[in-house]
Formats: C-alpha cells, structure tokens, sequence
C-alpha cells in the first residue's frame, strides 16, 4: 500500500510538472525582411531557433516570419521589436537611420576587414560605447556582412569617375553618402526594392555584399562587378538581431539561459563567419551568369580611399555637431576591427 501511494504521488507530481512545464512554454514570434530562403533566415536565425527550442527542451518555440509577412515596411522593423508587436527582428541598422548613431562608425568607407573580425568588433563596440543606442532592446548579436561590392547592369567600374552619373543604390545614409561623394548619384532603398528598380532603370547598380544577391536574383539583372584588393573593404553594414525586452525579462530564469547561452560575441563571431562563408557561392552564380570582373587597386583605389577620408572626416563633424566624440567612434571602430582582425 505505501509503495502505491508513493507511486501515485510520484505519478501527481510529475503530472503537475508537466502541467507547469507546458503553462510556461513561451511562443517568440520573429519578424524580418528577407524571404525565408535567403542566407539570414535559412541558415542563421533558424538554426538559432531550432538550438534554442532544443536546448529549452521545447518551451520556447519561435515563429518565423519572413518577407514582412506581419505587416509594415522594413524600417519600421526596430520600432517593432521596441513596442513589442514583433518578439525578436533580425534587419539592417541602417534602415532608421538616426536611430543607432554610434552604430553608424562601421558603415564609413575602409573600416571593414572580413565579416568574423568586423562583427564581433561591432558587437563589441555596441556593448560598451555604443550601448545607449541598445538600452531599449535585449540584444542578441550585432553582426556584419563581409565588405560590400560595386555591381552595375552595364558600367565595368575601374575608378571613381566611373560612376559618375550612375544612379546607384545605397542600403543606409551613411553609405549613400558615400557614394555621392565618388560621383555617383544615390539612391537609398531596402534590398527588396532593388530588383524591381534595376529593371525598370530607377538604378543603374548597387553596393550590396555577393551573398544577398541569389536570394533577389540580383547577379541576373547585373553584369558588372568591382572588388577592391587590400586588408579593408568598400563599406559594410551592421545587422541587428534584437529581441523585445519585456518580453524576455517575462521569461522563466531557465528560459533566460538559454537565450543568454545563445546570445552575445559567440553569436556574433559564428554570424560573421557565415557570411564569410556565404560570398564565393554567390560570386559563382555571378560569374556562371556571364559577369564581367575587376579589382580596383593601385592609383585607383588610392583615388576611392581619398574620397573614402573625405567622408570621414565629415561625418565626425556632424557627429560631434550631435554631441558624440566622432573621432573617438572612429578610433574605436579601427582599433576593434584590428583587434579581431590580427
């Protein structure tokens, strides 16, 4: 009789646990931009999110959804998460812009080295420096794509007067400026609109890294493609990957962990060694396609580097004009990107 009892009790018990267990599954649902089979969705956030559900052993499940698919316009992304619309987004810093401006330091012309080394320099910089631009969201990883390239449907691009009057995509402010100080006349839109812009000619080319472009067919719809030789890319641009706040302080302390345990320099190293890994592919469908290839070196980079410090220099004016030290982001920026690049 005592060995049934404690049975039963036992067999309570463990009802009850699972009872607990399954009231206290928590759903995230993630927002982004790009569809489901592009590199950020596919091959980053969702096996994040199978890890998470593995390691929570299936009390955090997260939803995914892709190409907009709740609702609103790729920059409204952050505003988003913040408010708590969304759980976790994954988009472009550069979309709001304003709203991440010590963020802004890694998108200036030459400061990127590969994507491992330049994400977790960001990832670093956003969690001391830059951290005001952050308070308001949990933040998973801050991440980069490798150094951006030049990609036009018809102009081979060999120097910086090449792209004289070559309407020209830009992904953010900072880099459209960029371009508009080498010659050429920008033009900033979301990735999405690119493909639709290059057809009808709103666009002549784009500044975007190889991976983005199998997901909008973007190597069909250019021919010409311009690399840069040396140890520091054209530009980049800085990925966030945010969670809403409450959201996660509403969370169980096991569950904490483990979005902790999947969170932070390690998630951004491993991003930037995906999209490191995600560029020759992309380059061969290019080249598969027909493309046409230079790399810029010697005077001519030289001639883009020059007007690269130009820009520079201004854009540590109008960030001290905003109250920030520019040239301190800027030092600080390098010596990051040194300091996981040696």
């Amino acid at each position: 009789m005592v060995y049934w009892k404690a049975l039963v009790a036992t067999s309570l018990l463990t009802a009850s646990m699972g009872a607990a267990a399954v009231a206290e599954s928590v759903t995230l649902k993630f927002h982004s931009f790009p569809p489901m089979p592009a590199n950020s969705n596919a091959k980053f956030v969702k096996p994040w999110a199978d890890k998470v559900t593995a390691e929570s052993n299936g009390e955090i499940k997260v939803e995914m959804y892709a190409s907009m698919q709740l609702g609103g316009k790729p920059p409204q992304l952050a505003d988003q998460v913040r408010e708590g619309v969304v759980d976790i987004i994954w988009t472009v810093a550069g979309y709001t812009p304003g709203r991440f401006p010590h963020l802004e330091a890694f998108e200036l012309p030459f400061m990127p080295a590969s994507a491992e080394a330049t994400s977790q320099a960001a990832h670093e910089y956003m969690m001391t420096v830059g951290a005001e631009d952050l308070k308001d969201y949990k933040v998973l990883a801050v991440h980069v794509h490798a150094p951006g390239t030049i990609h036009t449907k018809d102009t081979l691009v060999k120097s910086a007067s090449d792209l004289n009057g070559l309407k020209m995509r830009g992904p953010t402010r900072v880099i459209s400026q960029m371009l508009g100080g080498l010659g050429a006349t920008p033009v900033g839109m979301p990735v999405p609109q690119v493909a639709p812009s290059l057809s009808k000619g709103v666009i002549d080319g784009m500044v975007v890294p190889w991976e983005i472009m199998p997901s909008f067919k973007l190597h069909e719809l250019t021919k010409s493609h311009t690399t840069l030789s040396g140890d520091r890319g054209l530009y980049t641009a800085p990925f966030l990957l945010l969670m809403n706040k409450a959201k996660y302080e509403s969370m169980s302390d096991a569950q904490k962990k483990v979005i902790d345990d999947n969170s932070g320099m390690a998630l951004a190293k491993l991003a930037g060694q995906l999209w490191d890994g995600f560029e020759a592919p992309a380059r061969a469908l290019a080249e598969k396609a027909g493309g046409e290839f230079h790399e810029l070196s010697g005077a001519e980079l030289d001639e883009m580097k020059a007007a690269g410090a130009t820009l520079v220099d201004a854009w540590i004016e109008k960030a001290n004009g905003d109250g920030l030290d520019g040239a301190a982001l800027v030092e600080t920026a390098r010596s990051l990107v040194a300091k996981y690049a040696d």
